[in-house]
């Protein structure tokens, strides 16, 4: 496995797992409702690049791309030191610590721009996710009571972060 940075010529791949991410029901963004086309995708990771404290990491098994980790930090001063986090791995890859490896890199990365506090929010329904995300040092910082609207249901979500 090969975890690097986003290239523009990433882009249809890295829309691919997004899709597929999504149909998990555990992103954002519900399964088919995001119209990603390679061309916003390839202006957004060069955007990403010039950034700082921004990054896109993907991950790759034999050239194919199967997961991406999305870290976006500001540039008031106040808040330059922290950065948000998203992550999604294809369905059929998951389980094989892909995710570990993405977060291992941002972990590495974070440390070499002196970021201090990296964090996320995640479905509490969303148990692996949750696991993977104490078992990289993050810890639940508090609840967001019914912050998404699922499939007709309120959901909520946990605040999580880490201090590097």
């Amino acid at each position: 496995m090969l975890i690097r940075e986003a290239r523009p010529e990433d882009a249809e791949e890295i829309i691919t797992v997004m899709k597929n991410a999504e149909e998990s029901n555990f992103m954002l963004f519900s399964p088919g409702e995001r119209k990603l086309e390679p061309k916003q995708l390839v202006v957004f990771i060069e955007k990403i690049s010039k950034k700082f404290n921004s990054a896109i990491f993907i991950a790759e098994i034999e050239t194919k791309i199967v997961g991406y980790l999305i870290v976006q930090g500001d540039t008031p001063s106040r808040v330059a030191h922290r950065a948000y986090i998203v992550i999604g791995i294809h369905s059929d890859f998951r389980g094989r610590g892909i995710g570990t490896a993405l977060f291992s890199k941002l972990d590495d990365w974070a440390k070499g721009k002196s970021m201090h506090r990296l964090e996320l929010t995640v479905m509490v329904a969303n148990t692996v996710g949750v696991a993977l995300y104490k078992k990289m040092g993050f810890e639940i910082e508090g609840t967001k009571r019914q912050s998404l609207h699922v499939n007709g249901s309120y959901v909520d979500e946990y605040y999580m972060s880490k201090l590097l």
